[in-house]
């Protein structure tokens, strides 16, 4: 490495069924956060539809929901994370040990 900043890591976890990596986990952070998956959407900036497929992606690779919906109206949905979306704090342990390590070289 010469001069400069570490690389920046980027981590991806590829399961049989699937992948999951920043995005997808910066989406479940989201909903965590906003108690909606409309909320963390709107603050991705992507639409629900995209939100609601990247949403079913990770139910499918980790073969259970990993987000608990319930459907709005007048007071509006909430959607929360199950124990399944765990993984998160997995995922930012294993990104910030790479991100040290590449620090390091």
């Amino acid at each position: 490495m010469t001069g400069g900043s570490p690389p920046r890591v980027v981590v991806r976890l590829d399961f049989p069924g699937g992948r999951i990596g920043h995005g997808k986990v910066a989406l479940l952070e989201a909903v965590a956060s906003t108690g909606s998956l409309a909320g963390a959407a709107r603050t991705l900036g992507m639409s629900y539809p995209r939100a609601l497929d990247l949403v079913a992606q990770v139910d499918g690779v980790l073969g259970t929901a990993a987000v608990l919906r319930r459907a709005g109206g007048s007071g509006g949905g909430q959607a929360r994370l199950t124990e399944a979306a765990a993984l998160l704090a997995r995922y930012r342990a294993i990104e910030a040990a790479a991100q040290r390590a590449a620090a390091l070289s």
